[in-house]
C-alpha cells in the first residue's frame, strides 16, 4: 500500500485520486460523524451549502431527521444541533439521519467523493481505521486533512500521523510523500499530550473561545470508538459492517 498525506482538500490531486481516501477533520466533523453512527444514527449526509441541506432534509419526516451544522464553530441558526460530538447521544440520534454541514470537513468529503472507497477518521476511531486498511489493503491511500478554510491544521495532521505510524509499524505501507514523515514526527512528539496540542492549534483556540473545552477533551481521546464511517453514496456515510 502506498500512503500519502494531503494537508488540505485543495492539495489532494483530482487527476490521481487515491483508491481509498481517508477524510480527517478531528475538530470536529469526523469525530462527530463517528460518534453519531456509533450512537445509532441511520446515516450522516453531508453538505457544503446550508440551503441545499435544508432542501434535501425537507423531504424527510421531521421525526427521522436532525439538521446539524456550524459556521465558524458556532451552531447554524435554526438547526437542531451544532457540530459537537457530545450532542450525539443515542437518545438524540438513534435511527435518525444527521444532515450535517461544516466549515471544512464537508468540503474535504466532496473533494474525494469519486475515490473507489471513502472513509472518515479521527482520533476517537483511529484503530478502527487502521484495522480496515490492513484488512482491505488498497493499492493507494490518501489521508486527507480538512484544514481550516484552505489552510494547514495541526489536529488533522497529527491524526494522519497516528494512522500512518501504526501502518508503518506493521510494515504495511510505502511512503508516498514527505508529508507522511512529517505527520508521523508530529504524532510521535505529541502522542502523550494531544489535548495540549489541540489547545495550541488555531482551531482549538477558536473552540476554546466558544467555550468548547469539553469538545476538545473528547476529540483528543484515542481509540474509544470501534466504528468506521464509510461512504455509501456521494455525501452519505454509514457504519461499516
Amino acid at each position: 500500500m502506498k500512503l500519502s498525506v494531503y494537508h488540505t482538500p485543495e492539495l489532494t490531486p483530482l487527476d490521481n485520486l487515491p483508491e481509498c481516501a481517508v477524510v480527517i477533520d478531528v475538530l470536529r466533523a469526523t469525530t462527530t460523524i463517528a460518534t453519531a453512527l456509533n450512537a445509532g444514527a441511520e446515516a450522516v449526509q453531508t453538505f457544503s451549502e446550508i440551503d441545499k441541506l435544508i432542501d434535501v432534509s425537507d423531504r424527510w419526516l421531521p421525526e427521522k431527521r436532525l439538521r446539524a451544522g456550524e459556521r465558524g464553530g458556532s451552531q447554524v441558526e435554526g438547526f437542531d444541533l451544532g457540530n459537537s460530538p457530545l450532542d450525539c447521544t443515542p437518545e438524540t440520534v438513534a435511527d435518525k439521519r444527521l444532515f450535517l454541514t461544516t466549515t471544512n470537513g464537508t468540503r474535504a468529503l466532496q473533494r474525494v467523493e469519486n475515490s473507489t472507497t471513502v472513509i472518515t477518521s479521527a482520533m476517537v476511531n483511529r484503530q478502527a481505521t487502521v484495522r480496515y486498511l490492513l484488512d482491505t489493503k488498497p493499492e493507494t491511500i490518501g489521508l486527507v486533512g480538512s484544514g481550516w478554510q484552505g489552510g494547514y491544521s495541526l489536529e488533522d495532521t497529527v491524526c494522519a500521523g497516528a494512522i500512518a505510524h501504526s501502518l508503518l509499524a506493521a510494515n504495511a505501507i510505502t511512503v508516498g510523500n514527505d508529508e507522511v514523515i512529517a505527520a508521523i514526527a508530529l504524532y510521535t512528539q505529541w502522542q502523550d499530550n494531544l489535548l495540549e496540542l489541540f489547545r495550541q492549534a488555531s482551531h482549538g483556540q477558536r473552540l476554546l473561545r466558544l467555550n468548547c473545552e469539553e469538545d476538545l477533551k473528547y476529540c483528543a481521546e484515542t481509540d474509544i470508538l470501534d466504528v468506521l464511517p464509510i461512504q455509501k453514496e456521494p455525501s452519505v456515510l454509514v457504519k461499516f459492517s
